[in-house]
């Protein structure tokens, strides 16, 4: 990994290619990020940067976070994450980290919290097919055969079943960042970005197009 930044889910809107063509975009408000901490293979065994993002009220921080956020001469902030990059010798503590860390053209991976949709029967959750709607049959929207009756004779194990879908931790590999606007710390991204408005994900360099 060689850069990374936390971000806030702002919304989707379109925009056009200096081709004219209709360009669907996620927003996103990426940083300002806070480098909180720089771990060394000498102190801590590994490498990694650690940043916040998301400035909060002092009085909703314990001591113990209250302190660290001093040491590193940053107001505190909601979330705190580690980033294990190809280099850290080039982060220090109190150091900033904005949107032009990415350009348009970057392809970029992104991971953030899947939406909740409660409980759903097994056609939505796992796009199983419905059965016949006539009055006659009995089976329209239910799950079908569970098993052989005399073989094996139980569920196996895996099987798709109702229960509660999304809320789940989603990466969306290889989008294209088609802006970064960094005065306002704003990336414009190419297609969905998993999660609901509002809420935080985090947006490293692409692996499969490091590779």
């Amino acid at each position: 990994m060689k850069k990374a930044i936390m971000a806030k889910k702002v919304g989707m809107t379109q925009v056009f290619s200096e081709t004219g063509e209709v360009v669907p975009v996620t927003v996103l408000q990426a940083g300002p990020c806070y480098v909180l901490q720089v771990k060394t293979n000498e102190k801590d065994g590994y490498e990694a940067v650690q940043l916040g993002y998301g400035e909060i009220n002092e009085k909703n921080v314990n001591k113990p976070l209250k302190g660290h956020f001093e040491k590193a001469g940053v107001k505190p902030v909601r979330k705190i994450k580690e980033f294990r990059f190809d280099d850290c010798s080039g982060y220090e503590a109190g150091n900033e980290i904005k949107a032009d860390v990415f350009e348009a053209g970057d392809k970029i991976d992104i991971t953030g919290v899947s939406k909740g949709k409660g409980f759903q029967g097994a056609i939505k959750r796992h796009g199983q097919s419905r059965g016949p709607m006539g009055h006659g049959s009995k089976s329209h929207r239910v799950v079908g055969a569970m098993s052989g009756a005399s073989y094996p004779g139980r569920v196996m194990k895996g099987k798709n079943m109702p229960g509660h879908m999304g809320s789940e931790k989603v990466t969306v590999q290889n989008l294209t960042v088609v802006k970064a606007d960094s005065e306002n710390n704003m990336l414009l991204v190419k297609g969905a970005v998993p999660g609901s408005n509002g809420s935080i994900v985090v947006v490293t360099d692409s692996i499969k197009a490091s590779k």
